[in-house]
């Protein structure tokens, strides 16, 4: 069953478009930070602190991968410096408030992409 789950797994990401692509990860990065808030909660220090580093390296590849030559990618790039600061600080202080507020910050930006991505597949299709 396990490896079934990981063969659908990886089709789905050798077949998702770039912008299917950051959803996953937007998706993975809310996971791990789940996961590292509940560790947190349960003690496991070293299981919150992988799953933080997880969210982490996503959340360094999302500033990596930002095209600066439009005017959004400023302020997002700013979001994103602010969720890696408070997964720092959540991490080093082991603090869950600051963890909860990188979470909230990384919803918000995976439900606008996510809407963006809609709005994208509505305007297409009205104009086939």
């Amino acid at each position: 069953m396990n490896s079934q789950m990981n063969a659908y797994k990886n089709q789905q990401i050798m077949t998702a478009s770039p912008a299917q692509l950051t959803l996953l990860l937007y998706n993975g990065a809310l996971r791990f930070l789940n996961e590292s808030i509940m560790a947190l909660e349960q003690g496991d220090i070293q299981k919150a602190h992988n799953a933080n580093m997880r969210v982490q390296d996503i959340v360094r590849e999302f500033v990596r991968t930002l095209d600066m030559s439009y005017d959004l990618s400023k302020p997002w790039a700013q979001l994103y410096e602010y969720v890696e600061y408070c997964l720092i600080q959540g991490n080093i202080k082991k603090d869950i408030e600051s963890l909860q507020q990188a979470k909230q910050v990384l919803q918000e930006l995976r439900d606008a992409w996510e809407g963006a991505m809609k709005q994208t597949h509505v305007e297409r299709a009205v104009a086939k």
